[in-house]
């Protein structure tokens, strides 16, 4: 059972990187042709064929559509970050390297990004980061909205950067932000100190000053990465 349990799988993955090569030589057009016409050309059954269809569906590869069928997806849209092995990363209890590691690498993308949005951000970019800031504004701290609003606030940033890498990070940025902001959002007017950061990052994209962009996501960073030193190091505090 196992055996054959096996064989099925390493069917599907043959299948997959026979579809991968189809779809990259452009051999299919924008549509791929119906299952049971793709398991007879690759003579296998059509349970097979439908797990890898279903592997590449999962990738964000492909789109089936009603009436039209399966639509082979642009490049750029696949998905190159799992969001799922991310966010359950995330999910368990951080530890001060895990921390530290989180940091690290938003310190390598973000300010990157905030420079390329302040440069190539269009008019409805900017004004989704003012919408994203504007809720980041109204709603109140520690609760679900206010999450959801830094969240998006971060994705439409990385969005306006115009690079697709820096696009499909926004997972691993969604899921550090969801670890840092309630420790960060403990001390009073650690929110209001979060969101005035916020707005200077969000200024400077407007002003499309990259330098100026960098810099305040750079701030932005550090004062995390002070606010957390003190959260884990409660006794140097004290001796101040």
């Amino acid at each position: 059972m196992d055996h054959h349990g096996n064989k099925d799988r390493s069917l599907v993955s043959k299948v997959m990187d026979g579809l991968v090569a189809g779809i990259v030589e452009n051999r299919y057009g924008a549509i791929l042709p119906p299952q049971d016409v793709l398991s007879r050309e690759f003579d296998v059954s059509r349970t097979v064929m439908r797990e890898a269809l279903s592997m590449l569906l999962a990738r964000h590869m492909l789109d089936v559509r009603p009436k039209i069928g399966t639509r082979i997806k642009p490049m750029r849209d696949w998905q190159m970050i799992d969001e799922d092995v991310v966010s359950w990363r995330f999910r368990a209890q951080p530890d001060n390297t895990f921390l530290r590691d989180v940091l690290e690498f938003r310190a390598l993308i973000e300010p990157a990004a905030c420079a390329l949005a302040a440069s190539r951000a269009s008019v409805g970019d900017l004004a989704g980061i003012r919408d994203a800031l504007a809720a980041l504004r109204e709603t109140v701290p520690g609760e679900a909205a206010w999450q959801a609003a830094d969240e998006l606030l971060h994705a439409r940033i990385l969005a306006a950067s115009g690079n697709q890498f820096f696009q499909q990070m926004a997972a691993i940025i969604r899921g550090a932000l969801v670890v840092v902001n309630p420790i960060l959002t403990r001390r009073d007017g650690g929110c209001q100190d979060l969101v005035s950061a916020h707005e200077r990052v969000v200024e400077a994209i407007e002003r499309h000053q990259p330098d100026e962009a960098r810099a305040a996501s750079i701030a932005m960073i550090e004062y995390a990465a002070d606010e957390l030193k003190h959260a884990f190091t409660p006794e140097v505090v004290e001796q101040r």
